[in-house]
């Protein structure tokens, strides 16, 4: 017919060839459709768009949340023997220096002449308000954001990089302006083991030489600058920073309950102290318990720090994942939005083209014979 069989065609020419790439195309698991039989419409675009909004914002999501990392917190027992135990200390009484008397006092029986250890500077206690607003009592939990903050490795580690590991210095008294405090810091060695940290007045206390110290002039309220235990690290807010408690009672004594918990904030997989290149820092946190009352004359008032050495390290470690896991984070979150896009946008066009054909239905007239302005009776 029109010279098909002249020039030796079949029915198989206008087929597919038989061959290898025949074989594969039958493993085709992306089935195309001829462009000539889809159309494209402007929602179809707008769609379109909103998933490619929605996609980068959750990628960008997973980007943040897997540089931040995630945090493991591991306790162990504490490996290796350790002997000593820095304390740091600033607080300022409001009493004269001279006045004062601070030792230390361990379980192994071991006392430390901490007055001889510690630096003291008169000064008056407004100053340190002035200096600090966050100055608050220990009861109202002010800065307990802070201290939240400081149980990740990411703060903690930015917060002490590049921070001077030293305390702030003393401000100068005015010019006539009568010292009515005494401001005592500094760092002292200790015993790793149980021990009571004292502040007591001139001749009260342990057995000392020197006269007694009128009753009168006993004052204890005090302001907590810093107390923590391990290396100074002035920027991370312990329990006691910043705290505050006045009396107006002169047989007053403060009591304050620390537990101290060796702590390791690292982001190496096997943290030492004598790797200098080690992102890691080795300090200890504690929590605290207060009970303050008046004492009797024949007791001995004043402010005390008992504190207990718990036998267990606490590993806080930040850990990143691989990039590539982030990469089938973020495929399986692009594919998932598309996928479910695909499908919300094609139920959505269902949907109005069901809807589409009812009102039309419903709006057929009188040129589809549903209506007439005679009806014709029945005979």
């Amino acid at each position: 017919m029109n010279g098909f069989a002249d020039h030796g065609l079949d029915e198989d020419a206008f087929g597919e060839k038989n061959g290898l790439s025949s074989g594969i195309r039958s493993f085709d698991a992306f089935p195309k459709t001829k462009p000539t039989y889809t159309r494209r419409t402007s929602t179809g675009g707008y769609a379109t768009l909103l998933l490619i909004a929605v996609s980068i914002l959750l990628s960008f999501t997973e980007l943040r949340r897997w540089y931040a990392g995630h945090e493991t917190h591991l306790f162990s027992v504490e490996k290796g023997v350790s002997h000593g135990l820095q304390i740091n200390l600033d607080i300022v009484v409001s009493m004269q220096c001279t006045d004062l008397h601070i030792n230390v006092q361990d379980a192994s029986g071991d006392r430390i002449l901490a007055g001889d250890m510690l630096n003291r500077d008169p000064t008056n206690g407004h100053h340190w308000v002035d200096v600090d607003k966050r100055v608050h009592r220990l009861e109202s939990g002010e800065l307990t954001e802070e201290q939240e903050k400081d149980t990740h490795v990411g703060h903690v580690l930015g917060e002490v990089k590049g921070v001077k590991r030293k305390f702030i210095r003393t401000p100068r008294l005015r010019r006539g302006e009568q010292a009515s405090a005494c401001r005592i810091y500094g760092s002292l060695e200790g015993n790793k083991v149980q021990g009571d940290f004292h502040i007591t007045a001139r001749g009260h206390g342990y057995q000392e030489f020197g006269q007694h110290l009128d009753h009168r002039a006993f004052n204890f309220s005090h302001i907590i600058n810093e107390l923590s235990f391990g290396p100074l690290y002035p920027s991370i807010q312990n329990p006691l920073d910043k705290t505050y408690a006045i009396t107006e009672q002169n047989f007053f004594k403060y009591q304050y309950y620390c537990s101290v918990v060796p702590t390791v904030y690292t982001r190496s997989p096997n943290p030492t102290p004598s790797n200098p290149l080690s992102t890691s820092i080795f300090t200890n946190q504690y929590a605290v318990t207060s009970q303050s009352h008046s004492v009797p004359e024949r007791s001995v008032p004043g402010i005390f720090f008992k504190f207990d050495i718990e036998p267990i390290l606490l590993t806080i470690r930040g850990e990143r994942g691989s990039f590539m896991s982030l990469m089938v984070r973020i495929v399986n979150v692009v594919s998932g939005v598309l996928v479910g896009g695909g499908w919300c946008y094609q139920l959505t066009g269902w949907a109005r083209e069901v809807l589409g054909g009812r009102k039309r239905e419903k709006g057929q007239g009188m040129l589809h014979g549903n209506g007439s302005f005679y009806e014709e009776e029945d005979e």
